[in-house]
């Protein structure tokens, strides 16, 4: 099964996958209201797009991309719904081509830790391709601070500092993921990064 099958199959299970909530994680909603969501942003890996469409109606210029295209049509059916304009497109955040204008912001909200240590250095790079300097990524990840060994891989707080050392300014705090009930569980630890393109 390729990637693209996987997440898909994800997407069109009977109940949500534990990280479609249906609403924006509260650490990313807590950005609402304080400019954060401004100019021309990108929500990568956006699933079915509640962070881009919070986004948007806080007045950015969204575009959301996520490797499921059907994560992608249901963002599409959304924003409709929401009559929010947001350009939603099937893409793998991997292969991301240079914008032909750098984007002011990027989201990740679970994206970072599905890499492993080689596609990590060229996720950052394709992050990096798409955002101006100056501007902000804001990310948030699986944390090993987290107890067992079920669900997405564990990210160290250094090992967040140490993908995005060379021309980031880097600030990583304690956070959770909300997620749908999975054994009892509907909420897990995670970490949230701001990180500044210095060069």
């Amino acid at each position: 099964m390729s990637d693209v099958e996987r997440w898909d199959s994800s997407y069109r299970a009977e109940t949500p996958p534990p990280w479609d909530i249906g609403r924006p994680q509260p650490r990313f909603a807590a950005l609402a209201g304080t400019g954060a969501f401004r100019g021309r942003l990108l929500d990568c890996g956006c699933g079915t797009g509640e962070h881009a469409l919070l986004a948007a109606a806080e007045g950015a210029h969204v575009v959301g991309i996520d490797l499921s295209p059907y994560a992608i049509e249901t963002a599409r059916r959304k924003a409709e719904r929401r009559e929010l304009r947001v350009h939603f497109e099937a893409a793998d955040a991997l292969e991301l081509a240079a914008p032909d204008e750098p984007f002011d912001v990027v989201l990740d909200s679970g994206v970072f830790h599905s890499f492993d240590d080689t596609d990590r250095v060229r996720y950052v790079d394709s992050i990096r391709r798409q955002l101006r300097i100056g501007g902000t990524c804001y990310l948030m990840c699986f944390s090993d601070r987290q107890p067992g060994d079920w669900g997405p891989r564990r990210v160290r707080a250094d090992e967040v500092q140490a993908a995005f050392s060379d021309g980031w300014d880097v600030s990583v705090e304690p956070a959770v993921f909300e997620i749908n009930p999975f054994e009892g569980i509907t909420e897990v630890q995670a970490w949230f990064a701001t990180l500044r393109r210095t060069q």
